[in-house]
């Protein structure tokens, strides 16, 4: 396909970055971050080289999961400012180039949500099919995702003599996903954010959405994802859906659709290489993360895997078997309040990796050289780290540390006013700030909007076919991805040595080269299609093949 003709498939190589507007830039002083203060700081975003915002909940909600309790889907918390000025700052991204995108959480809602209100009050009341009630505890339920805060996911309701059904807190009960009248405010939804200016939604824990309650059938539970995506294609063409499916690979293809069959989701998270990434760098040996990566399934054009490091949850390791994540919890969180749930970690990258700029640098290299679409999290470009003060999720999710001054130049706010609050360690404001970066060449800031702009300029890594090099050390992860004549190689090296590779590249063209897209270097390739390259320790290269005549920069 033409790079004239991809405009309308804008997702195969954007930047996704994302954040908590409760938690960016507070405007108004009040010690939680707004709309107002997010679209000024929409340059900084530009200038990172982000093509696409993903925001957290911003709705109405008593906030007992940051946000993820919503009581009202058509409306913004006023905390953070009205549909007024949601709208500009949705035109003020878009200006810049940015375009937007929100979570859609609509699996369950906030136990104040009137629906919910109205349907306690009687098992006759208007919105009782809203939810999923049963006299008894339906036979082998499944485990609480919250083990330790919650015992199980159905809820006695004593006023109206039965249980519901919540799948993650009890405050949040489960929606009924099989009732057509659901299933209509679930597009109604969809349809008035995406008039003000939305490109798409984060559809929040998909396998929960789709499902229909126990005993149930509503035929093919996909069928929802189906309707979803073909709504969404006819109000707005270009829209996406990113889910979040943290299901082994055989079962994850099924929600993008199958062969054949209309389409589901757009993107997909893919939790198997992040969890395999990890165990890598525990183990200093890129093995288990290309083995997996030989493993994933190889998409259509118009599907794709959106890569991460890090998200707003719990780093989880759930696809680990036990004695592999007991690995990466003894590398990367050795003291009992750095793990939840038996599964997950955290803490963001950098303590994890001891600040070592090198292994930092490595991780978010390969995030970008990776085939797929690159996810950030607030902060990572600058290398935040995590509170270990707030309370198990909410370590990662601190305010966006833009000065080394009080606050970190969040709020001006007295600090016990704040949403959430800067560590106060070595990862403290006042030695990790934007404002302390931006004019560093040197800085992670300055390597990450480096990797941006060679991957931004390098369409290949989003379209092309992708294949593992072998290199002989174990130590080093090598690949290519090929669209018509553009062929990309990256090497990233695990280990905490310089290693020396040879690249075997097959079949090139005589006289070709090895273009460095971080260096004013070109090594010729032998006529056996063999190159060396050396690497640092923890090192990486990117690289270009040109053959005599191409008319690609480097």
């Amino acid at each position: 396909m033409r790079a004239t003709d991809r405009g309308d498939l804008w997702w195969k190589t954007a930047v996704v970055y994302c954040l908590d507007v409760e938690t960016y830039m507070d405007w108004n002083d009040d010690g939680s971050g707004d709309f107002e203060g997010l679209a000024n700081r929409l340059d900084h975003l530009a200038e990172l080289g982000v093509t696409c915002i993903w925001l957290m909940p911003f709705q109405p909600s008593p906030d007992q999961d940051d946000g993820y309790d919503i009581v009202d889907f058509l409306g913004v918390d006023p905390r953070l400012g009205s549909l007024g000025d949601v709208v500009a700052f949705t035109r003020a991204a878009r200006d810049r180039g940015i375009r937007v995108i929100m979570d859609l959480v609509m699996n369950h809602t906030s136990d104040r949500h009137p629906w919910f209100v109205s349907a306690k009050r009687g098992r006759n009341a208007p919105y009782r099919d809203f939810y999923v009630w049963r006299d008894e505890i339906p036979p082998n339920p499944p485990e609480s995702v919250f083990p330790g805060e919650e015992e199980g996911v159905w809820e006695w309701h004593e006023g109206t003599g039965q249980y519901y059904l919540h799948s993650f807190y009890r405050h949040q009960p489960d929606l009924n996903i099989a009732n057509p009248e659901v299933r209509d405010e679930v597009a109604k939804t969809v349809g008035f954010w995406l008039e003000l200016g939305f490109s798409g939604f984060r559809v929040d824990a998909v396998p929960f959405l789709i499902e229909p309650p126990a005993g149930v059938d509503v035929g093919d539970p996909h069928e929802l994802l189906r309707d979803l995506r073909r709504y969404l294609q006819r109000r707005a063409s270009e829209a996406i859906l990113l889910g979040e499916v943290n299901l082994p690979y055989e079962q994850q293809i099924a929600y993008f659709g199958a062969d054949g069959d209309p389409a589901e989701l757009t993107l997909q998270f893919d939790f198997e290489a992040m969890q395999r990434l990890y165990l890598s760098l525990a183990r200093q040996d890129a093995t288990a993360l290309r083995d997996t990566l030989a493993k994933r399934p190889r998409l259509e054009p118009e599907k794709q895997w959106a890569n991460f490091v890090r998200n707003h949850d719990e780093l989880t390791l759930d696809k680990l078997s036990d004695a592999e994540r007991e690995e990466v919890f003894d590398a990367f969180a050795p003291e009992e309040w750095m793990r939840v749930y038996g599964r997950g970690i955290v803490r963001r990258l950098p303590p994890m990796l001891e600040g070592d700029p090198r292994r930092v640098r490595m991780v978010y290299s390969l995030l970008f050289a990776l085939p797929g679409t690159p996810v950030l999290f607030y902060g990572e470009e600058i290398g935040m780290g995590e509170n270990g003060e707030q309370e198990k999720r909410q370590a990662v999710r601190t305010p966006m540390q833009w000065t080394g001054g009080r606050n970190g130049g969040f709020s001006r706010a007295a600090p016990s006013r704040l949403a959430a609050t800067p560590p106060a360690d070595g990862y403290a404001p006042e030695h990790v700030s934007v404002e302390a970066q931006m004019h560093d060449p040197d800085s992670l800031l300055a390597a990450i909007r480096g990797f941006v702009a060679r991957y931004r300029s390098s369409p290949e890594i989003g379209w092309g076919a992708f294949e593992l090099l072998e290199v002989g050390e174990p130590a080093v992860l090598a690949h290519r991805i090929t669209e018509d004549h553009l062929r990309f190689v990256a090497l990233h090296n695990f280990a905490p040595r310089p290693v020396r590779v040879t690249l075997e590249l097959g079949d090139v063209p005589d006289g070709a080269v090895l273009s460095d897209l971080f260096a004013v270097d070109a090594d010729p390739i032998d006529d056996r299609g063999r190159v060396d390259v050396e690497l640092d320790a923890y090192g990486y290269r990117w690289f270009r093949v040109l053959a005599p005549g191409d008319r690609r920069l480097t």
